[in-house]
């Protein structure tokens, strides 16, 4: 999954080599993924009233729910 996050972010935004994902251990053994851009591609990324993260969040979800794991997307500043 932090390979498809790091896919699709890499192609939605201008300067694709800015782009990390760490994967972390979150509450309950869920996974969290923290997506760090450069500050100019912020608004790429999150798209009008949010739309496209939480477009992310979803596909990055329903993949997790297939391998049953559970993952959230965090977007860092």
């Amino acid at each position: 999954m932090k390979e498809l996050l790091l896919y699709m972010a890499r192609n939605l935004v201008d300067n694709p080599d800015a782009v990390t994902v760490t994967e972390t251990e979150g509450e309950g053994g869920a996974a969290v993924l923290e997506l760090r851009v450069a500050p100019e591609d912020m608004g790429k990324l999150i798209g009008r009233q949010g739309r496209i993260a939480k477009e992310i969040r979803t596909i990055i979800k329903s993949v997790a729910q297939r391998t049953g794991k559970k993952v959230s997307v965090e977007i860092v500043d």
